[in-house]
């Protein structure tokens, strides 16, 4: 088991236009989805916390404030669907985007019943792996609108 905490990106200087940077928690075991997430993020000027799995992503979730969780269904040392319970529970007004890179047998099949099961545990949204960085931001847009306090501005990117 990895030991590697949890690792927040610095704040891109480049672009400081909005006064609202939501911060990203990004909970999954495969460091390759992390960085590719991470570098989409960062350049739509998102602040992005990484965790290396689900217990890094609970220890995130108790020491910082997040405007918008994704997080892998399938990862050690948690039992599917128990990782989108348990951080739904732990932060319920923040919004769970749940992903899954499982391999379905038949892919012209409608939605699998695993993503209608992770929105019934609280998941805002579904991705399947691998999603577009599109299908992603499109996402976080469309959860971010739905939960701002504000009544929801209309999504700030493309």
């Amino acid at each position: 088991m990895s030991h590697c905490p949890m690792i927040e990106s610095p704040k891109p200087e480049a672009h400081e236009r909005t006064e609202f940077q939501p911060h990203i928690l990004v909970v999954d075991d495969d460091p390759m989805v992390c960085m590719a997430i991470e570098i989409y993020l960062q350049r739509n000027n998102f602040r992005v916390t990484i965790a290396d799995g689900g217990e890094a992503g609970l220890r995130a979730l108790e020491h910082g404030q997040f405007d918008l969780m994704i997080v892998d269904i399938f990862m050690p040392h948690m039992r599917g669907f128990e990782s989108i319970r348990i951080f739904h529970e732990r932060a319920p007004v923040v919004p769970l985007i749940a992903m899954s890179g499982y391999a379905f047998s038949n892919l012209n099949s409608p939605a699998p019943d695993f993503l209608r099961t992770a929105l019934e545990l609280g998941a805002a949204r579904c991705l399947r792996k691998p999603f577009t960085p599109h299908a992603l931001l499109a996402a976080i847009n469309d959860c971010l609108a739905e939960h701002r306090p504000d009544g929801g501005m209309a999504a700030r990117l493309g």
